[in-house]
């Protein structure tokens, strides 16, 4: 039986394969799962999982989700895409939500990093602060 370790760092191996230019490269990773379930490797079901975990956490940290009361103006969108790829790079995923609880502004999600500058959030804040 394999080890968790061996395991782990597999998968570590094969991610750090499918970047490109520090970027995830979707083509290179259904390679590297094609020729993981071509080759079936023991312990390749747990390798796989890793693997996916891997990914997934990629996907997540190089994601720019912004939610904002209105539909963002595609002028608005691009000075937010200058500043915020000035801060995590460039080869950011940006997905757009609207969200009318918010109230006012915008909140910001890279990865695991939250800028909430919505009227909802600071009465939020605001709330919080009485207690």
């Amino acid at each position: 039986m394999i080890s968790n370790r061996l395991i782990r760092r597999e998968a570590k191996r094969l991610h750090r394969l499918c970047l490109v230019e520090g970027r995830l490269d979707e083509a290179r990773v259904r390679a590297v799962v094609d020729q993981v379930l071509a080759q079936r490797p023991r312990g390749y079901l747990r390798l796989l999982s890793h693997f996916q975990r891997l990914v997934k956490l990629d996907i997540q940290r190089r994601t720019a989700r912004v939610e904002t009361a209105v539909p963002l103006p595609e002028d608005l969108r691009e000075r937010l895409h200058q500043q915020v790829g000035q801060r995590y790079g460039p080869g950011l995923y940006w997905q757009y939500a609207v969200e009318p609880a918010l109230i006012a502004g915008l909140r910001l999600r890279v990865g695991s990093d939250v800028y909430d500058a919505s009227v909802l959030g600071r009465l939020r804040q605001l709330a919080e602060s009485f207690d």
